[in-house]
């Protein structure tokens, strides 16, 4: 498997072998099968700079990479930034 990284700022569709079709928001990377990266619609981009292929285990860098920060459970939920109001509020 070989990761592609869309560069650009609009999202990307893809097309592979077999009439598949890899859609990718601006930034983001998928994975395809080896035998993708020589489709004419992969190369096209490639040779284009809309997209980059990384070798297998590399780590996609710049836009869309991943900030090393956990998100946190909320539960939908979000913090209060401000006081509680309490009491009579009809004042």
């Amino acid at each position: 498997m070989r990761t592609i990284v869309n560069r650009t700022v609009q999202p990307l569709a893809v097309r592979l072998p077999r009439g598949k079709v890899l859609h990718l928001g601006p930034g983001k990377s998928g994975q395809i099968a080896d035998d993708a990266v020589d489709a004419p619609g992969v190369a096209k981009l490639v040779e284009a700079g809309q997209i980059e292929l990384l070798a297998e285990g590399e780590q996609a860098r710049g836009t869309g990479g991943s900030t090393g920060t956990l998100h946190t459970d909320t539960h939908g939920h979000h913090g209060s930034t401000g006081p509680k109001v309490r009491g009579d509020r009809g004042a």
